[in-house]
């Protein structure tokens, strides 16, 4: 059979797991030890190519489309994805595939370039991210967790150190203090945002875990008063209204979004590499409904709308301060995003993984992502478990925009328009 394979991440948590004929468990010896060395801080990018613009601009349309899939499995509930979570997760998987298995994660995450850039970009992200000027904190770990018995190769394991930092953890996968070990190094990697990822052990099938943990808290370059926070009411999808509290600014140079009706806002934080934006489709007779609207919108109109984002007087802006937690499986969404042959037991090819003479297929994956937005800025997490088993022109007297039905909002690299995190606040 083949055997399962695992990956968790917090950030994005990713477990991949197969079984096919005879199952084999990741980890047969001792539970792991709850991690203890800090992460590195930088990855080894020496045997990498340069970063490729096709693999981001591809990152953001898989961004954007996950949260889509997402939320229409969610049956329209508010959602909260972090896109770059799940692709580092996929990314370390991808490097244990080989043939057309390996061509579908070289088209689904990178546009078609080659895994090589795809791993560049990867690294070349998280030498970033973990390098932002002002008072940013982003934490981005990940760790390996493998069977003895679990047949991994040594290369798979040293391109995910290499390229990914990654810890190595040795440990019986169904061992019942798994669940702790698993728990606590994702706790401390979200700064205790998401303190269970997992509730019991993994099947005795299980050949690997890999785990990768996001953590981000960001200040805004021009933080809200918290004296002019004041409820209002949010209309919601369903019809309904509550009362929120909203932040609130007037008379203020801001960055205005206008493209693919709708109109936002574009909020940097103090590293001067990334920012929060917010999306409030346009509201006119005979307008789509919210859910349509988002469905409509593709990765190749986000990005330039963004990139061309305006510096404009704004009259007064003003949206939710809220906390947001979300939890699901996407084991059924990947497939339909182009990723079917790695979730097929009959199909998956991960070779370049280790030498079960059955291989290795996806089974199963969980994400988990929490964000919270007030005053001063933001601060997110998020995990993954994968089990194998351009702009418009402003009014010339000013905007006024108010968050106060459905919108989409998101953390994104400036720079590059990789998305972060991005959900639906509805």
């Amino acid at each position: 059979m083949k055997r399962l394979l695992a990956l968790l991440l917090s950030g994005a948590l990713t477990l991949l797991t197969g079984c096919a004929g005879g199952e084999i468990p990741l980890f047969s010896g001792s539970a792991a030890p709850a991690p203890s060395e800090p992460y590195p801080q930088l990855v080894s990018q020496a045997f990498l190519p340069e970063s490729s613009e096709a693999v981001e601009t591809a990152l953001a349309g898989f961004g954007l489309e996950l949260l889509q899939r997402t939320r229409n499995v969610s049956g329209g509930k508010p959602t909260l994805v972090s896109p770059l979570s799940v692709t580092f997760a996929l990314a370390m998987a991808a490097n244990g595939a080989d043939g057309d298995t390996l061509t579908q994660f070289e088209t689904v995450l990178a546009g078609g370039a080659t895994l090589d850039e795809l791993n560049a970009a990867c690294a070349q992200l998280t030498g970033d991210y973990h390098n932002l000027d002002g008072s940013t904190e982003c934490v981005i770990a990940n760790s390996l967790w493998k069977d003895c018995d679990g047949g991994i190769y040594e290369d798979f394991v040293s391109r995910c150190k290499g390229g990914y930092g990654a810890q190595v953890y040795e440990a019986s996968l169904s061992d019942a203090r798994i669940v702790g070990d698993v728990n606590r190094w994702v706790s401390k990697h979200t700064n205790k945002l998401i303190p269970r990822i997992i509730e019991e052990p993994f099947q005795e099938e299980t050949a690997l875990l890999l785990i990768n943990a996001l953590y981000l808290k960001n200040k805004f370059a021009a933080p809200f008063d918290p004296l002019n926070t004041r409820e209002r009411d949010f209309h919601h999808a369903d019809g309904s209204t509550s009362r929120e509290d909203f932040l609130a600014r007037g008379h203020a140079d801001m960055l205005y979004l206008q493209g693919q009706n709708a109109q936002g806002v574009v909020l940097p934080y103090d590293d001067g590499r990334l920012g929060f934006f917010a999306l409030l489709p346009d509201l006119y007779p005979d307008a789509p409904s919210f859910g349509d609207w988002l469905d409509a919108l593709h990765g190749d109109d986000l990005v330039p709308l963004i990139d061309g984002r305006t510096e404009t007087q704004f009259l007064a802006f003003a949206m939710p301060k809220f906390q947001v937690e979300w939890k699901g499986d996407l084991t059924a969404i990947l497939p339909e995003m182009g990723l079917d042959r790695a979730f097929n037991s009959n199909t998956a090819d991960f070779s370049r993984m280790g030498s079960n003479p059955e291989g290795y297929y996806i089974s199963k994956v969980v994400h988990a992502t929490r964000l919270e937005v007030n005053e001063k800025g933001t601060e997110a997490a998020a995990a993954t478990v994968v089990a194998a088993n351009g702009g418009g022109t402003a009014p010339e007297n000013g905007v006024t925009l108010i968050l106060d039905r459905p919108f989409l909002y998101g953390i994104v690299d400036l720079d590059t328009g990789v998305p972060l995190f991005l959900g639906t606040f509805e």
